[in-house]
């Protein structure tokens, strides 16, 4: 969920792809993330909810009269606990990385504490499903041990709408996504929490990543979010790196070049698009998604909006591959179904098979026609490098698991 112009979208230096691992510390800074379907107003329709996050993510026009533009799905959140002020008082945040601005007071009232500074500066980020606005704090952030920022800069909500049940966000996204969020000084932006981790030298390159497995419950804690290197026991094999995309759209946020294949017949030929922790399913554009449906068979169900097959049509499901910087990234017939366990959270039928790509609503070619989200996120590792302007991707143990 990135401002361009959330729940649970800059760098723009070219570079050539590299392979290999990561150095990793003997202590990775590691802290748990827990995913967490919100059926607090009963049945959630994640996709239409998806479906308002892809149209403002790449609506630039939000961003005119001071508002930053995000998106947040807080039907499906990854939520990590933050502690703010002296001493700490817990929030649950969404870890966004389609955004950049960190805020709270949603749900959880801010406390003022001695080391709560108000700057008197007002600050507004509208979302697809919702908004936030209300007045920029300096606080003390915990993050977890050893993971302090001082002075941290943080938007306190005294009026907000779409964050049911959860705190705020843990903006994760490029810093100059929060230009112009501060709505009476433009062409400002707001240091973020992996900006200042790097700033104040708690870590020594500004990237973090993310570790999620494959999941048919629900709360789980199910993820891992690592500030300053990567964590080996994550992940199998090599990384792999590609450089953020230059595209007009997708350079706003975590964005980069992919080309997708149905077994061996392209489906979408190498174009820019995103990767996102804020997305609960995968998203290609109109021509890809629907070659993509002829291939599979797949009938548009009324009650989810997603593609549902039938069990001699699962059976014959071949591989869905993501060609990228140079490696293809495979999401096998079982990593392409929503868990059949959860079917009744979305309204689904209970056994039914529901797959997890769907339709962007726009013809390939505007500069953003994909994003890769939480079902391609679970079977890959993944590392946000700013200071080297790249995203790294490798297998983990996870990759070809047959959970759905």
């Amino acid at each position: 969920m990135f401002p361009t112009v959330s729940l649970l979208t800059t760098i723009l230096l070219a570079f050539s792809i590299t392979v290999s691992s990561v150095e990793v510390s003997n202590s990775p800074i590691t802290l748990p993330i827990a995913r967490r379907l919100n059926v607090s107003d009963g049945i959630i329709n994640l996709l239409q909810r998806d479906k308002a996050r892809m149209a403002a993510l790449r609506d630039s026009s939000l961003s005119h009269a001071g508002l930053g533009t995000s998106i947040s799905n807080v039907g499906n959140s990854y939520l990590l606990a933050v502690g703010v002020g002296s001493p700490p008082k817990t929030y649950n945040l969404i870890v966004d990385t389609g955004s950049s601005n960190t805020w709270i007071g949603a749900g959880t009232p801010y406390v003022k504490t001695k080391t709560s500074v108000n700057t008197g500066r007002a600050v507004s980020v509208g979302y697809g499903s919702g908004f936030f606005s209300g007045t920029e704090y300096l606080d003390t952030v915990t993050l977890g041990q050893g993971l302090t920022i001082p002075h941290q800069s943080i938007g306190v909500a005294s009026s907000s709408s779409g964050f049911a049940g959860v705190d705020g966000i843990l903006g994760m996204g490029p810093v100059d996504l929060t230009l112009d969020t501060l709505t009476k000084e433009p062409k400002t932006t707001i240091p973020t929490v992996t900006d200042s981790l790097h700033s104040q030298g708690t870590i020594q390159r500004e990237v973090f990543s993310i570790s999620f497995e494959p999941t048919n419950s629900q709360p789980v804690t199910n993820g891992e979010l690592t500030f300053g290197e990567t964590d080996a026991h994550k992940y199998t094999g090599a990384i792999t790196y590609t450089p953020i995309t230059t595209g007009q759209t997708a350079s706003n946020y975590w964005g980069i070049k992919e080309s997708i294949s149905y077994g061996s017949t392209t489906i979408m030929s190498s174009t820019d698009g995103i990767v996102d922790t804020g997305t609960t399913f995968i998203f290609i554009a109109t021509d890809a998604y629907k070659k993509y449906k002829s291939a599979t068979g797949g009938i548009p169900d009324s009650a989810t909006g997603l593609l549902r097959v039938s069990s001699s049509q699962y059976k014959a499901l071949k591989n869905l591959n993501f060609h990228i910087g140079g490696e293809t990234y495979t999401l096998t017939p079982n990593a392409q179904l929503w868990p059949r366990a959860l079917n009744t959270y979305i309204g689904g039928a209970s056994k039914a098979m529901y797959l997890v790509v769907s339709d962007i609503d726009s013809a390939n070619g505007p500069g953003f026609d994909f994003v890769n989200g939480y079902p391609f996120l679970e079977r890959f590792y993944s590392v946000f490098d700013a200071t080297n302007s790249r995203i790294g991707f490798a297998t983990t143990a996870y990759t070809n698991s047959e959970i759905n």
